[in-house]
């Protein structure tokens, strides 16, 4: 029986650690490891041997048939010191500590020094179990983290074992088990590197849509048909939606009959109800998110597939019925020298004919498409003497296919010139119509800039030009867009892909109900919540763009590029690759001037960070 009192030098326990009882008293000093003395109470210390005792004593405890002594007790009561002796065959302050830890372990014996519990066969087995499976586990995986740092993992056995690694990659975490064993950073770019390096993800896997939070499937909630109500029948003539050849929902087009001009909008604002189902799934994304791999619409494929301009899911079989849409009219009537001189917004039928920039461009000429161009042309200048900036920088489209990357530089087109000057007619009578309604409105706006006096021509100059820039300002009160030359300003020409459009509309179908708009403090809030997750989705869109790229030339090391200098930046150069859509600084050893063009070589690519490299 172990003694009930404590003497100096006896073996006590505290917190679980080996101590020496040293002075007596009301508090009892004792000694721990390192040398260090405390002063404790007595009920924070347990006696497991009255000593003599010193800690040096228990560098090495003695092994004992553990396992033997509690099949041979057959759960029977046992006092500490007599378990000690039977499974070391003495009792000594060494024995008393291994019996101890014997008892933190917990397999076959438990509790504490005063109360010990032999476990039940049943218990022992479980825990026998247990243990053998984890480490069987620890075995598994100290097999497979050798594997990861040879780049030797076996397929599809070590998939399980990634999982920490690819949610960190994924922005779904911040933390991996596997990174930290590694001694790896627990960062999203160096998870995504050794997923790379071990060959566990191809450079196909993109995962920055989700490190923005941005879901690669498009919305599900469903969206109703338009409802019977009147609309306006203007499919007496055609309208054209004029895109690109890979877009797939046109939601603007346009025609001029006379002296008006119709911008015709996709309408699912007829459908989609202020603060419903479809509206709140569509606010939460805040946009369309359109990456080379594919597009996650805010609004659902059966919505879009609704109100999306010449594509109506109920037409007929009969062709022409295919072009019959849907639409939310504005209607410009113009002045001679194109200015507007009446807005009219309404539902209506219309109908459209699809057709490229190519396509359009080719038709300039014609009786359909002279005013149109006439219109742009007068409505550019218009804005150009109202102070507005012109930034002409290149594009490429990024697409992937069948695991096969593609990137295309975007042709100049007058017809795309001329629907954006369309486009933007229609958010500034858009945003009159709403001022002189006086009802809470999406205006979009942008401070003045301090631009150089005398900004340099081409490249150069739309850099220049663009680096000056402010950002846009959403807000309920109207302002100048200083980019644009306009005095007020909304964006009402994309409803299926912008939720702030959607919002738009349907403050404007209020009006042509003769219902209570959205209050502007909701209309804040709205405008608040989809602009927070408009952002993830451009920072995604980018980012996806920059993985692409550097998968596209990540097997192009040393390929040769036309770049354009910029700008001068220390003792580098600012270059635009045309051909890549890239801006990349580089150190150019000759002298060059703005607008020169370079050959740069790809010399590296980092895939994780979306970076590449280039020199002369």
């Amino acid at each position: 029986m172990i003694p009930v009192s404590i003497k100096e030098k006896s073996l006590v326990i505290y917190k679980n650690k080996p101590a020496v009882a040293m002075e007596i008293a009301e508090k009892i000093s004792i000694s721990i490891a390192g040398g260090d003395k405390l002063k404790v109470r007595e009920k924070d210390i347990e006696l497991i041997h009255p000593g003599p005792c010193a800690l040096s004593d228990l560098a090495e405890l003695p092994k004992g048939d553990v396992r033997g002594v509690w099949e041979l007790l057959e759960g029977e009561k046992t006092a500490f010191s007599e378990l000690a002796e039977l499974i070391y065959g003495e009792y000594t302050p060494k024995t008393a500590f291994a019996l101890y830890t014997e008892l933190l372990d917990g397999v076959y014996f438990s509790g504490t020094a005063s109360e010990i519990k032999t476990r039940a066969p049943e218990e022992v087995e479980s825990e026998e179990k247990k243990r053998g499976e984890r480490q069987k586990g620890r075995v598994e995986r100290d097999a497979f983290l050798a594997r990861f740092r040879t780049k030797t993992l076996v397929f599809p056995d070590d998939k399980k074992f990634l999982q920490d690694v690819e949610a960190l990659a994924y922005g779904q975490t911040g933390k991996s088990r596997t990174l930290k064993d590694m001694g790896k950073p627990e960062t999203p770019e160096e998870a995504h590197k050794l997923l790379l390096d071990s060959g566990a993800w191809p450079i196909f896997v993109n995962p920055h849509p989700q490190r923005y939070g941005c879901s690669l499937a498009s919305a599900k909630t469903p969206v109703p048909p338009p409802p019977d109500e009147d609309r306006v029948d203007l499919t007496g003539f055609s309208s054209f939606a004029i895109d690109n050849a890979w877009s797939t929902d046109p939601d603007d087009a346009i025609a001029i009959e006379g002296n008006a001009l119709f911008v015709h909008i996709a309408d699912p604002a007829a459908s989609v109800a202020p603060d419903g189902p479809a509206d709140r799934e569509a606010r939460g994304r805040g946009a369309t998110l359109y990456l080379p791999e594919g597009a996650s619409r805010m609004i659902s494929d059966e919505g879009v597939s609704l109100f999306a301009l010449g594509c109506r899911a109920s037409a007929s079989a009969d062709a022409s019925a295919s072009e019959i849409s849907p639409a939310l009219t504005f209607k410009m009537t113009l002045n001679s020298d194109f200015s507007v001189a009446e807005t009219e917004i309404f539902p209506s039928w219309v109908k459209v004919i699809r057709l490229t920039y190519e396509e359009a461009d080719e038709k300039s000429a014609s009786s359909e498409f002279a005013p149109l161009f006439s219109f742009a042309e007068a409505n550019f200048k218009r804005r150009q003497q109202a102070g507005a900036v012109s930034i002409d920088l290149p594009e490429v489209h990024i697409s992937v296919c069948e695991r096969k990357i593609f990137i295309e530089p975007v042709k100049f087109s007058r017809a795309a010139s001329m629907v954006q000057e369309c486009m933007l007619i229609a958010g500034e009578s858009a945003a009159r119509w709403a001022l002189q309604r006086k009802i809470p409105f999406p205006f979009v706006s942008q401070d003045m800039s301090d631009l150089p006096k005398n900004p340099l021509p081409g490249l150069a100059g739309s850099y220049q030009l663009r680096r000056c820039m402010r950002p846009r300002v959403l807000s309920t009160k109207p302002a100048d867009h200083f980019g644009l030359g306009l005095a007020v300003y909304t964006q009402v020409t994309s409803p299926l892909r912008r939720y702030t459009d959607l919002l738009a509309h349907q403050q404007i179908r209020s009006v042509l109900r003769e219902e209570k708009p959205i209050s502007e403090e909701d209309v804040l809030v709205r405008l608040a919540a989809s602009e927070a997750a408009a952002l993830a989705v451009v920072h995604a869109e980018r980012a996806s763009r920059a993985h692409w790229t550097a998968a596209y030339l990540s097997d192009k090391k040393k390929s040769v590029w036309e770049g354009i200098m910029v700008e001068k930046k220390g003792d580098k150069s600012v270059v635009l690759i045309p051909d890549l859509g890239v801006e990349t600084q580089a150190l150019i050893r000759s002298e060059l001037e703005p607008n020169q063009k370079i050959q740069l070589a790809c010399s590296s690519v980092r895939m994780p960070e979306g970076e590449i490299l280039f020199n002369q």
